[in-house]
């Protein structure tokens, strides 16, 4: 007996809602980690909410989508500012000696942001808008605003239809890319690595649909994701490191700095062409 979308697409929605509201309490703690559960949980709602928006009443969806925006940004402050900071000091450590002030521009700025999100995103959890939120996510884990009109159908069809979709959309992308001038590559990259995570949590929300055939496909758009992750975090590290510098005394310790992770980032993009290959075929 063949399974409706509905009640597949409720399943895939209901894990990842239960990761989002499961971190809540581990946020307020600040415990390890913490932000970067409930951001990748609220990220990869948003997406899949996205990518299957056709099963749902166009409205309440697309005004969840808003909501979720919204905490993921939020939350996003903070751990940019979170692997800014434990990256920096893992490069530092790589230097041995470095002057006070370079950790204070570099460590210490970074630990700063982080604790100002922070409380930021304490005040926003016990804001109305969250909890507006948190109710509307918590009635979508058993009764979403689904379209009857394609709720009832085939769920192998249709979650096969929304991959083909989000695989099309990044081939596009990747096929750009070669033609792309310097000036426009780097965020055109990153609209790649937006674009196959987008194909990677499709993937995984049809998995027990469609199996090994979405699966698979999931784990190299996430290979490829993190390609271009690694050397987004490189490129904008040493752009934060240049940042920093300013006017120091200590200026040959930044740009040998920014000069290893100029080589990271180049490390990294060259694991590129491999990674997105996938995308050519058929």
């Amino acid at each position: 007996m063949a399974i409706e979308a509905g009640p597949a697409v409720v399943a895939a929605l209901r894990e990842d809602i239960d990761r989002l509201l499961a971190a809540e309490p581990d946020v307020r703690a600040d415990a390890e980690d913490s932000v970067h559960q409930m951001r990748v949980a609220t990220r990869r709602l948003r997406s899949v909410l996205r990518s299957y928006r056709k099963l749902f009443d166009s409205d309440a969806a697309a005004e969840t989508v808003t909501e979720l925006k919204w905490l993921a940004e939020l939350l996003g402050v903070a751990r940019d500012a979170e692997v800014r900071g434990e990256r920096f000091t893992k490069l530092l450590d790589g230097f041995g000696e470095v002057p006070t002030e370079v950790t204070r521009r570099l460590v210490g700025a970074a630990d700063d942001a982080y604790a100002q999100a922070h409380e930021e995103i304490l005040t926003a959890l016990d804001g109305k808008r969250y909890a507006a939120l948190r109710e509307v996510l918590t009635t979508w884990r058993t009764d979403p605003p689904l379209d009857d009109s394609l709720a009832g159908d085939d769920a192998d069809d249709v979650f096969a239809r929304v991959l083909g979709r989000d695989r099309k959309r990044l081939r596009k992308l990747v096929f750009a890319e070669p033609t792309a001038t310097p000036a426009d590559r780097v965020e055109l990259l990153h609209d790649i690595r937006k674009g196959a995570k987008r194909l990677r949590y499709s993937c995984e929300a049809a998995g027990e649909v469609l199996g090994t055939d979405a699966t698979e496909l999931g784990t190299r758009a996430k290979r490829l994701q993190s390609v271009l992750g690694d050397h987004r975090d490189a490129v904008e590290s040493r752009e934060a490191i240049l940042a920093a510098a300013g006017d120091s005394t200590d200026a040959t310790v930044y740009e040998l700095l920014a000069d290893t992770e100029e080589a990271a980032a180049g490390r990294a993009i060259a694991g590129y062409p491999a990674a997105a290959a996938f995308i050519s075929t058929d």
